[in-house]
Parts: structure tokens; C-alpha cells; sequence
């Protein structure tokens, strides 16, 4: 079984249209490639209670749980509070992270850097060293800022901890009407019930205007899978289209 994971977007401004979310994409991509199934995303306001209800049901739910944003000075910034009332514990100031925004900020420093070296109780710093700010985890929650250049860096700094059996892929482009392949579709699944297939339409392509997608971790199930379909797609003489 792949492991599995859920990502939680954070932050009024997506909900509101304000900003467009790029972090939930990036990691879907980087999740899939390093073999991870991802099985769901939420987006939520910065709201305490909010935050922790749904923390709390996707660290239960999921062998992973990424959160993006609400983790700067400012008075929005929820998550660790959220986090921390998730797993019933209190918000500590942390030493080593008070030492790492000291010597960063340096003569610049105020008090309200500060407060982002508090976190939950427990929790454990991920991937740092050097210049880079580590990754703060909390059980089975690995938190992200939401600005996507700072999360994109943090997240390559660890994404080796997530690695897993990889998916592979293989693709079939068709000049069709998906009514006509329905039912083989159905078929297929029922003799591969493992497989992860996806057929998804195309408008106005004069080349092709299906893609199906057939995935599993299992390479010769997967090529058996394809096997069979093509065989199926040729009975009713919807040729396979090269691209």
C-alpha cells in the first residue's frame, strides 16, 4: 500500500480570491513523484478551532499531513496555536529556533520575530542547518510557510524523509467519444481492481480527445492492465493515437 497524505491550506486570502494557491499543486507533483498518494486537500480560513478539527482528522487519517500557511508574526498566523490545540498541547517558545531568528535577524530583531519561535510542545525541527530555516513537525505534520518560493525551498531540503515505492504511468490517446468506451473501462477495472485508471476529455484537438491514464505501482500489472484495454479498444476499432 502507497503511503498515504493530506494537504491543508491555510489563509483568508485564498478563500477570498486575494491570492491564488500555488502550494497545494507543487506538492501534489512532488508527492506523486516521490510515490506518495495524496487523498485529500483542504483550503481553510485562519480560524483557531478550524484549523485544529481539521489537523486532528487528517493526522488520524493520513500517514502524512502538510500544512501551508499562517505561520508568520502576525496577528492571522493560527496555525501553530491550531496545531498545538489539535494534539492538546501548549505553546512553547523554542529554544534553537530563538537562536536560529536571533542570529538571522541579528541587530534588526524585535520581539515580534520572536513569536515565531513558538511553537507546540513537542515539536521537532526537520532539514535545517546552515542558513536554512528547518521544517517544524508536530507527530505526523510537517508545517510550511505559504509564501511558495520559501515552501518550495524547504520542501526539497526534506522531501527524501517521504520517498516511497514509485507510481508508473502509462498513457493511451484516442480520437473518441468517452460513451464508447465506458463499458470497457468498467470491465477493465473489474479485472484490475488495483489499477488507478483516469479518462479525461479533450475539446476542439484534432489530434486526440481522450487521454486515459493507467498507474500502478506495480510495473507487469500495470503492463497487463494496458495490455488488455488496447486489446479491447482494437475489437471496436478506436485506434490508439501516437503524440
Amino acid at each position: 500500500m502507497a503511503r498515504t497524505s493530506g494537504i491543508i491550506v491555510i489563509g483568508n486570502e485564498i478563500l477570498s480570491g486575494k491570492t491564488q494557491d500555488e502550494n497545494a499543486l507543487f506538492l501534489v507533483r512532488e508527492l506523486r513523484d516521490l510515490g506518495v498518494d495524496v487523498r485529500k486537500i483542504a483550503v481553510i480560513p485562519d480560524e483557531l478551532d478550524l484549523i485544529a478539527h481539521e489537523v486532528r482528522e487528517f493526522s488520524k487519517a493520513y500517514d502524512y499531513v502538510f500544512t501551508t500557511g499562517g505561520v508568520g508574526p502576525t496577528h492571522d498566523d493560527l496555525t501553530m496555536d491550531g496545531i498545538a490545540l489539535a494534539f492538546d498541547q501548549k505553546i512553547i517558545r523554542h529554544d534553537e529556533l530563538e537562536s536560529i531568528l536571533r542570529h538571522y535577524y541579528s541587530d534588526e530583531l524585535i520581539d515580534g520575530n520572536l513569536r515565531m519561535a513558538d511553537v507546540p510542545d513537542g515539536a521537532r525541527l526537520v532539514g535545517g542547518g546552515g542558513i536554512w530555516f528547518p521544517v517544524i513537525a508536530v507527530e505526523n505534520v510537517f508545517i510550511f510557510p505559504g509564501v511558495p518560493e520559501i515552501l518550495q525551498r524547504k520542501f526539497n531540503r526534506i522531501k527524501e524523509l517521504f520517498r516511497d515505492k514509485p507510481y508508473h504511468l502509462r498513457e493511451v490517446f484516442l480520437l473518441a467519444d468517452e460513451g464508447q468506451i465506458a463499458r470497457i473501462l468498467h470491465d477493465l477495472l473489474g479485472e484490475f481492481p488495483d489499477l488507478m485508471l483516469g479518462s479525461y476529455p479533450y475539446v476542439d484537438n484534432p489530434v486526440y480527445s481522450i487521454k486515459l491514464t493507467l498507474e500502478s505501482k506495480e510495473p507487469e500489472y500495470l503492463d497487463r492492465a494496458l495490455d488488455k484495454l488496447l486489446g479491447r479498444l482494437s475489437e471496436i476499432r478506436l485506434v490508439p493515437v501516437k503524440v
